[in-house]
């Protein structure tokens, strides 16, 4: 059994992100494991993964096998195209198939890569995550201080986050809000999931949690919808599920879409293989001077040039 003791640079942090910090080498899905059975203990008492840590508590893990983990030399030093930056706060605007942090078989993702490129930094923390094959703003904590006031208002959904979807099918122009409970499990192949729980009589509901999706369509093809997301709630995997839920997969999307339309895409004559989902704008407070800021990322080159060959190829605009 193992005693970690929490310092001041850890104050207001999540406690999934403090042990996957302090676990070198420790998956994802056994963090979050031992954290359900009741295993790891805060101050003796039982947490869950969003518990907030204070300085001075003692958090209580219980003995691990853990693969060693590559020396932090293995990690590239990489920057990222930086939308925002200042003393407090650091926007980058992440690239398709790079994953925001290391864990779940990928050694290093954004935050090591970027804190190897600037050694000198004394604090670098993800404020919120995106997924791996998700494209666009993602923002990076300089202070404690900041990352403390950014996720309070995520937390209290005081931020405007938008994406840009690109899903199969026509998408009804009235069908603008989705409001419907997700559910996360582990799957038998060891992977995360998310399903949809529409229904109250479903065992899982009480479990679930509910989830809001705002939707806008912005082009209409014969045969896809270009949509504008926004999320009201931050769950996991929140608009690839509700999306599909509705029977429009996005484009692209690995986990909850049409596979074989996705192969026939990725090998015909468009050669998309990446997911059409783009973090195009984040609103939200500044930490310290309290005006408010807009952010934008425009669509990659790859999903223009896919836009550009489907409306040619389908008659569109």
């Amino acid at each position: 059994m193992r005693l970690l003791t929490v310092d001041e640079g850890s104050e207001g942090q999540r406690l999934d992100n403090f042990l996957m910090r302090e676990l070198k080498g420790a998956p994802k899905t056994l963090v979050y494991r031992i954290i359900r059975s009741g295993e790891v203990r805060i101050n003796k008492g039982r947490c869950s993964a969003d518990s907030r840590l204070a300085s001075g508590d003692v958090v209580r893990v219980p003995p691990l096998r853990l693969a060693e983990k590559s020396d932090d030399s293995d990690v590239p030093g990489r920057e990222f195209p930086v939308v925002y930056e200042d003393e407090h706060l650091i926007v980058v605007d992440k690239p398709a198939g790079v994953a925001v942090h290391g864990g779940s078989g990928v050694s290093f993702g954004v935050i090591e890569q970027l804190r190897r490129a600037r050694p000198q930094a004394k604090f670098l923390e993800l404020v919120h995550r995106l997924d791996k094959e998700t494209s666009g703003l993602l923002m990076i904590a300089k202070k404690r201080s900041a990352l403390n006031h950014l996720q309070d208002q995520l937390r209290e959904r005081e931020t405007g986050k938008r994406y840009a979807a690109l899903v199969w099918g026509r998408w009804a122009a009235s069908k603008k809000v989705i409001d419907v409970p997700l559910l996360k499990f582990v799957g038998h192949d060891g992977e995360r999931w998310v399903r949809a729980v529409p229904h109250s009589h479903d065992p899982a509901a009480e479990q679930a949690k509910r989830s809001i999706s705002l939707v806008r369509v912005t082009e209409a093809l014969p045969q896809h919808s270009l949509l504008e997301v926004t999320i009201k709630t931050g769950r996991t995997h929140q608009i690839r599920v509700h999306l599909a839920h509705e029977g429009h997969s996005i484009v692209g999307d690995p986990k909850y879409g049409d596979f074989e339309a996705n192969r026939a895409l990725a090998r015909g004559p468009m050669r998309f293989d990446r997911m059409f989902l783009h973090a195009k704008e984040l609103r939200f407070t500044h930490p310290a001077s309290g005006a408010e800021l807009t952010l934008t990322a425009p669509l990659p080159a790859s999903c223009e040039n896919l836009l550009l060959a489907l409306r040619k190829a389908e008659g569109g605009r």
